[in-house]
């Protein structure tokens, strides 16, 4: 393959730097973007080739690319082409686990790429690629399904005179001409084209190549006709949402989003997307519960593309002494901690998402209210996340402007008018959210959580000011489900015609939601004093669980009973859960949480 022997230089016009800065960029910018990533690519093939001598492999790219020089660009494009160049350069630095598969079969994708790009330019030729489990991918067109008595073999891809066959002991399955045709033992890889003519977004409905899921690659999984024909519906409704209300976005994304992985549907409102900077232009995205759903997955995940298109033009955080990842931060979004290079990564995507609420209020109809509770939800959560690290040291030039801008509209958006209901409800879900990630990561200092419990079981009137001193961060792994409030919310103005057990029968309006409590639910139907009362008696059960202490704090404002425990509970809920813990262990019976919680809110600690 002839390389181009002198790369350009790539940079950003100011204007363009100023539309992502924005969290913003038109189709120009997505080009420049674009051929950046192009660049990149080849400098990472040429690295590869440098390292492994590709040999027929890459003499078969060559020919193909004198042939048809727009098909292996088109290749080379692909998403998936960049997560398989990434994976392949780290399994031979070592620096990704040396297991399943083995280091030849990622090495031989280059031979099924060269394959396809042989087979798309009408060559004559025949290549040994690799079979997995059975299935042999060829990356945008499909796979074909051959006998298997082990994991992982060759199979012979060849091609002469119009005809073409992938070869393997006992079989012999043809490529269906044209391709992108579906025959006997070959599964084609779809595309899905939606939308008006002048409008229209073609992607690839990628459910084979092994490099479409991030970061782990896994085998082909070809879905069912009536499960891709879903799909093709669902995204012609989303497509035609996001036209109508993110048109400049919808514009960007014909450019900007190439491929479309499928996976299995999650739980209700907690849908599962990634895309990775290596694959840039894809998006992994489990089946949505609707239209609504996956039109804002896609404006999520097109927002992570973009940024990382900029990070590999451009850095927003300069090297530090935190990088080993022990500077760890609230991500509004996740149950974990996060460091600074992912917290932005997700200030980003999340304005996005604000912003997709921010339209969708006015036009969703009978769904307003839920778009009004997103919206708000949404900014005052990514509003706290910017504020956390505004000024930090670690950002670029570049960096400081994006955080500055995104923090502006951010400022601005958050005097906008939301209904009362939908506000308090959104305040309450992101107050809940921190109060959880603090209660599941925050740890205070051993020596004064001890000094404490000697402290409170000899009586005394307030607990030692050494309390104050500030925790560390120590994440939780097990930390899981800590937006339980906001699914909850979630499920009750969405079901608003529905008979809803909010009250009445919590443990079944609970179970709806993985994570969530029957005190919750009575939380969420406002029901604050009998919610104290549950969240007491779960913890007289289970005293260790995180969520428990923050969601009694809440239940305590909301009733105005105790407002020192509440307080306590609702800023700094770990300092009760390790107390009580430790007085529970020096005495051998738990003390009262409420009580407890009074009582070290009762002096400046609190």
């Amino acid at each position: 393959m002839n390389a181009e022997p002198s790369l350009p230089r790539h940079h950003l016009p100011p204007e363009s730097v100023a539309e992502l800065v924005r969290g913003e960029g038109g189709p120009a910018t997505l080009g420049l973007l674009l051929d950046g990533e192009r660049s990149r690519r080849l400098l990472l093939l040429r690295m590869l080739d440098d390292a492994t001598e590709l040999g027929p492999a890459w003499d078969l790219l060559s020919a193909a690319q004198r042939r048809a020089p727009h098909v292996v660009d088109d290749l080379l494009m692909y998403p998936q082409t960049g997560m398989w160049l990434t994976t392949a350069l780290r399994r031979l630095r070592g620096t990704l686990p040396q297991d399943d598969p083995p280091l030849s079969v990622v090495l031989g994708h280059i031979s099924a790429l060269a394959a396809t790009a042989a087979l798309r330019a009408e060559l004559d030729f025949a290549i040994d690629v690799p079979v997995r489990h059975g299935r042999v991918p060829l990356p945008t067109l499909g796979c074909a399904m051959v006998p298997a008595t082990e994991p992982w073999s060759t199979a012979t891809v060849r091609a002469a005179g119009g005809r073409a066959v992938v070869e393997a002991p006992g079989a012999s399955i043809a490529v269906p001409l044209p391709l992108g045709s579906p025959g006997p033992g070959w599964h084609p890889m779809r595309r899905l084209a939606v939308g008006p003519a002048d409008q229209r977004l073609d992607v690839a409905l990628d459910d084979v190549d092994p490099y479409r899921t991030y970061p782990q690659p896994t085998e082909p999984r070809p879905l069912s006709d009536e499960a891709a024909a879903q799909w093709r519906r669902v995204l012609e409704e989303a497509w035609q949402l996001l036209l109508r209300e993110q048109p400049e976005t919808a514009g960007a994304m014909r450019r900007g989003v190439l491929s479309l992985t499928p996976t299995p549907a999650g739980e209700r409102f907690r849908p599962r997307s990634v895309s990775a900077g290596d694959a840039f232009g894809g998006i992994e995205a489990s089946e949505p519960d609707d239209a609504v759903q996956l039109a804002a997955t896609l404006v999520h995940e097109f927002q992570h593309t973009k940024l990382g298109g900029l990070l590999h033009l451009t850095p927003l955080l300069a090297p530090g002494a935190h990088e080993d990842g022990k500077e760890l931060w609230y991500a509004p979004w996740r149950d974990d901690p996060r460091p600074l290079e992912g917290l932005l990564q997700g200030i980003y995507a999340f304005m996005g998402i604000t912003g997709f609420w921010r339209a969708r209020r006015w036009s969703a109809g009978a769904d307003s209210a839920v778009a009004h509770f997103e919206f708000a939800l949404w900014r005052a959560q990514v509003g706290v996340a910017m504020n956390q690290v505004h000024r930090h040291p670690r950002f670029t030039q570049h960096g400081t402007a994006l955080l500055d801008t995104l923090r502006e509209r951010c400022a601005k958006w958050l005097q906008e008018q939301v209904p009362v209901e939908q506000t308090a409800l959104a305040r309450l879900c992101a107050d809940d959210h921190v109060a959880r990630w603090r209660a599941h990561h925050l740890r205070p200092p051993a020596p004064a959580v001890d000094e404490a419990a000697r402290a409170w079981s000899a009586g005394a009137s307030e607990p030692p000011a050494s309390l104050a001193a500030a925790p560390a961060v120590v994440p939780n792994p097990y930390a899981r489900w800590l937006d339980s409030l906001a699914m909850l919310v979630r499920h009750r103005l969405s079901d608003a015609d529905e008979d809803r057990p909010w009250s009445d029968e919590p443990e079944k309006a609970a179970t709806r939601v993985n994570g969530a409590l029957p005190a919750d639910s009575l939380l969420i139907a406002g029901d604050a004093l009998t919610a104290c009362d549950a969240y007491v008696a779960h913890l007289t059960v289970e005293p260790n669980r995180a969520d428990t202490w923050a969601g009694l704090g809440r239940a305590l404002a909301l009733t105005g009973i105790e407002p020192t425990a509440a307080r306590l509970l609702c800023n700094t809920p770990e300092r009760a859960r390790a107390v009580h813990a430790a007085v529970s262990r020096a005495v051998g019976r738990a003390p009262d949480p409420i009580h407890l919680a009074a009582w070290l809110g009762s002096s400046s600690p609190a």
